[in-house]
């Protein structure tokens, strides 16, 4: 019984820090882009600006899901729990980091479209939810799943490595599996418009659902038969895709 407070601790503490990061990230996008409406391609963002704001929305998105690992992670930390939790967790972000440079040039590629007649808009937006969809069933979604809703031969694999760069490594390995894992859910925001708060909002609680829920397997495959089903659904009702047709949805 001595014992069971301490544990708690090393638990709650790095749960409780990057949920309070995911906090302020939520807060930052919906106080300065909230309102917006929803906008095609990088909305006017330079490279350097689209990647501050990718990797805030990234951080917003992934850190809750992300939390009950960190605190695993935690538990095989025996010194300086919080610096290390700190590169562990900058590791992880700068993976969705890089994650943005092909984004911003499907952003771009996507935005070119969007510019052209609505048909090229809806025909790139039924792509898009056609690929996510067809992605979220594959065998290589089930395998990088299944290594973010059971870590613990992760942690296994993280011990092994040197001590100096393990919480670089092991947070670089583990956002690895997390891209792996989302892209195809992240991809989805080029339809609804990068920006838009209710659809990063529906996206977190899907990414939080398929890892964490015990039906979680069940929620990606879900997901994505409903993108097929709008694949098909968007050539009719083009306003589905805000973001490439210009249905005029709004972030807030």
């Amino acid at each position: 019984m001595n014992g069971l407070p301490i544990t708690v601790r090393r638990t709650a503490v790095p749960s409780g820090l990057l949920l309070i990061a995911a906090a302020a990230a939520w807060i930052w996008v919906a106080t300065r882009w909230g309102g917006m409406r929803a906008m095609p391609g990088t909305m006017g963002l330079g490279l350097p600006a689209f990647l501050a704001v990718w990797t805030l929305m990234m951080a917003a998105m992934m850190l809750p899901a992300t939390a009950p690992v960190a605190a695993l992670y935690a538990r095989t930390i025996t010194v300086r729990r919080t610096p290390r939790m700190v590169v562990f967790t900058v590791a992880y972000l700068l993976v969705w980091a890089a994650a943005g440079l092909p984004a911003y040039a499907l952003a771009v590629g996507l935005g070119r479209a969007a510019s052209l007649p609505t048909e090229v808009g809806t025909a790139a937006a039924a792509a898009v939810f056609a690929v996510s969809g067809v992605y979220q069933l594959t065998p290589l979604k089930d395998r990088c799943l299944a290594r973010c809703r059971s870590p613990l031969g992760l942690m296994l694999r993280y011990a092994s490595y040197p001590r100096r760069s393990r919480d670089l490594r092991a947070g670089a390995h583990h956002g690895a599996f997390c891209l792996g894992c989302c892209w195809s859910l992240m991809v989805l925001l080029a339809a609804f418009g990068l920006m838009n708060l209710w659809a990063m909002v529906v996206l977190a609680a899907v990414i939080t659902a398929e890892k964490l829920v015990p039906a979680g397997r069940l929620v990606a495959r879900a997901v994505g038969i409903a993108s097929l089903a709008l694949a098909v659904a968007v050539v009719w009702v083009p306003a589905l895709a805000p973001g490439l047709t210009g249905g005029g949805m709004t972030g807030m």
